[in-house]
């Protein structure tokens, strides 16, 4: 059983904390966040309550720790995390910039830690089964990896509460949040790491309103990037956060065929096979931990991930997301402007 400390107590009691306790390899012992460690903890039974990630490293004694914290954090708390040799999984966006993520890969590389980045889209079935067709030879050669995800979240009518998340030398906006997911995918699809990328951010509705007036937000609610993995291959990936529609798509295209699984998000696609002569739905494996859905959609697949992470701690092998993939798309966020200034 290793023990966890989770560092973040947003998206990290929401998903991290119910896929740690739902795992049998792992149990969640202590909680850092500045503001509502202590009382989140005693909600949750968690034993330990610590304003910060260096305060529970010096004073609570942990196997893993997971950061999901806000990303300007990301940096300190892995080296902090390193230095004092715990194991690590690191929420997406990796760091705020190129630097940033080289000094973590460099340091990384320098410990007997396992590491990993939190893409546990992955796991999602569809994408499995995906991968399985490009792994196969089902669909060759590769021409073209298309992601793209519509979503209404950050329209104009839309109220949502400031907080660094609208501040982009802090890491907000919709690049961090989505399109390094998808440029994750699209790399992990293509089996090989982007020659050059090029694309843009952009920010439709700056002016926004919550519960305490008018706020600007100086980050994306819309992100595109064009990829290059050279040798005929490129992905088209893309968020839009100011549209009337939920809507998520997944496309190989091959010489051969095409491979599409869509829906309304991530989590709620339907794959299909296209060539030539016929359209057919394949049936796709659901996860093994699909019954804990419940608990937050995330954790089904977060749980695959950590059954990886466990083989990286016992191996150093494994098929987690790694820190320089995490590095590689930093680059490909960083072309198109995320990071700059």
């Amino acid at each position: 059983m290793f023990r966890v400390g989770i560092v973040g107590a947003g998206f990290g009691v929401r998903a991290h904390l119910p896929a740690y306790n739902a795992h049998p390899k792992f149990e969640v012992v202590a909680l850092a966040s500045p503001h509502s460690a202590e009382r989140i903890a005693k909600e949750r039974g968690i034993p330990h309550a610590f304003p910060n990630c260096r305060e529970l490293l010096s004073e609570c004694d942990v196997d893993v720790v997971s950061i999901a914290a806000p990303p300007f954090t990301h940096r300190d708390d892995v080296l902090a995390a390193l230095a004092a040799g715990k194991h690590i999984v690191c929420e997406k966006p990796f760091t705020l910039d190129v630097a940033q993520a080289e000094e973590l890969v460099a340091a990384a590389r320098q410990s007997q830690s396992a590491t990993a980045v939190m893409h546990e889209f992955r796991w999602v079935p569809q994408r499995l089964a995906l991968k399985e067709l490009v792994e196969n030879d089902h669909l060759t050669p590769l021409r073209e990896i298309e992601i793209t995800q519509l979503t209404s979240r950050l329209r104009a009518d839309v109220e949502r509460p400031r907080s660094w998340w609208f501040d982009r030398r802090r890491g907000g906006g919709m690049a961090g949040a989505l399109l390094s997911h998808l440029i994750d995918g699209a790399t992990w699809l293509a089996r090989r790491a982007p020659v050059r990328s090029t694309g843009y951010l952009r920010t439709a509705n700056p002016q926004r309103r919550d519960a305490q007036g008018e706020f600007i937000s100086t980050v994306d609610d819309g992100c595109w990037a064009l990829i290059d993995y050279g040798d005929g291959l490129v992905a088209r990936v893309g968020v839009d956060a100011t549209t009337c529609v939920d809507s998520f798509t997944l496309a190989v295209h091959a010489e051969n065929r095409t491979a599409v699984a869509s829906g309304t998000d991530f989590d709620s696609m339907r794959l299909f096979s296209v060539d030539a002569e016929e359209t057919a739905e394949l049936d796709v494996k659901p996860s093994p931990y699909a019954r804990f859905a419940s608990l937050d959609r995330h954790v089904p697949f977060i749980m695959e991930l950590l059954d990886e992470f466990v083989k990286q701690i016992q191996t150093g092998t494994s098929a987690v997301p790694t820190f320089e993939e995490a590095l590689a798309t930093q680059r490909v966020l960083a072309s198109i402007g995320y990071g700059a200034g």
